[in-house]
């Protein structure tokens, strides 16, 4: 049985009519809807199923109601069979926006939570053990080194020459000049974006997740992000406030249901996490930088993150508010994946990832090799002796 906060995604739920799909490729949401479009029957449908997602029943039927209702759910129910209805984005794509618009033009009106709303980009499948083997400024104990390890990830940027470009590319924007004290925050973002996605991983990972032993080392991990214009506002909205608004923007919604989708805590897997993917969840996490929904350490104490946001003024909405927030705040999923870069380990890639299973001796392995550490308040990345599932499964691999 499978278990997990994250239950039934669309995916899975659809994953037996979409596997009838002739290929069983993936198009992009630009390429199948071009497709859609060429196919009469297809493109109708589509058109129908748009207009019901904007709530213009009255543009597409004289129907109203359940009769209404009915021609949407025909709609979609014909669209099954089309490669639009599996279609998804990748991330940095030159289209991406445009890609987001189809996906969600599909998928808006089935998801229901929106902690459960699944992911519109096409898995990377990627391991953080593939980034080591690339990263000279990460080593196996960096934890041992007397250095700043954030202060070294920056010279590293400067010394390539994408990293630099794109790191400069976006200071200038996010840094106040002495003649006027206020940033340009869309700019800022939108260049923050760019940074990663486009510079490889090995470099801006290593900006922003770097073990830290001293403050000074934790304040530059901090102001990776040039916090006071990409993440500090004047007051703190609340926090379902800023989903709402996230939520109106297809790249922010999108980047959001990445994160919730790939950095799911599981406390029952050897990870943390119900993907066992630790590189997934700090791409994910990763993306909401640059966004409305830019998270950022909320203090030099802990590997603790959150958006610019708090629950006061939620009302009876405060359980929910709460929700959202410690998902940033607590999620031991990231933590763990934070911690994981900096120690140089990874999860278990030598053998398949199965789903967790409710069984007792799953449950009692999972306990024993899960990472705690990370369930302290220290900024410090533990080492390996700190760390037995990553460095027990290290060891086997």
């Amino acid at each position: 049985v499978r278990v997990g906060l994250c239950l039934l995604s669309i995916d899975v739920l659809l994953s037996a009519e979409v596997s009838g799909l002739p290929g069983g490729d993936r198009l992009d949401c630009v390429k199948a809807s071009d497709q859609c479009l060429k196919e009469q029957s297809c493109s109708t449908k589509f058109r129908t199923l748009r207009q019901c997602v904007a709530g213009k029943e009255s543009n597409f039927s004289r129907a109203t109601g359940l009769e209404a209702k009915d021609e949407c759910r025909s709609a979609m129910e014909a669209l099954k069979q089309k490669s639009l209805y599996n279609c998804r984005c990748r991330r940095g794509m030159k289209k991406e926006k445009n890609c987001l618009r189809i996906y969600w033009s599909m998928y808006q009106s089935l998801q229901g939570n929106d902690l459960l709303e699944d992911s519109p980009y096409e898995p990377v499948n990627s391991r953080l053990s593939d980034i080591f083997r690339l990263a000279p400024i990460v080593s196996v104990e960096p934890v041992l080194s007397k250095g700043n390890n954030c202060l070294d990830a920056a010279k590293a940027c400067n010394l390539n020459d994408t990293c630099k470009r794109f790191r400069s590319a976006y200071i200038t924007p996010c840094t106040s000049s002495t003649s006027n004290e206020i940033c340009n925050k869309r700019k800022c973002h939108k260049a923050l974006r760019l940074f990663f996605d486009k510079v490889p991983p090995k470099h801006s990972y290593g900006m922003l997740f770097c073990s830290c032993r001293d403050v000074a080392c934790t304040e530059r991990r901090r102001q990776t992000i040039v916090p006071v214009c990409s993440y500090e506002d004047r007051e703190k909205p609340n926090c379902l406030n800023l989903q709402e608004s996230c939520k109106k923007n297809y790249i922010c919604r999108s980047r959001l249901a990445d994160f919730f989708t790939n950095c799911q805590p599981e406390s029952r897997s050897v990870s943390s996490c119900l993907k066992e993917n630790y590189a997934d969840c700090l791409l994910a996490y990763s993306g909401l930088i640059g966004t409305v929904m830019t998270p950022n350490y909320i203090d030099s104490n802990s590997l603790s993150v959150a958006p610019w946001c708090d629950c006061s003024n939620s009302g009876n909405d405060i359980d929910e508010c709460l929700k959202f927030l410690n998902f940033f705040q607590d999620n031991i999923c990231l933590k763990n994946a934070i911690q994981a870069f900096g120690n140089g380990t990874d999860v278990n890639v030598w053998q398949p990832i199965l789903p967790v299973q409710t069984t007792t001796a799953t449950t009692t392995t999972a306990s024993r090799l899960k990472n705690t550490g990370s369930e302290t308040t220290n900024n410090e990345i533990p080492s390996h002796n700190d760390s037995p599932a990553c460095a027990n499964l290290q060891v086997r691999e």
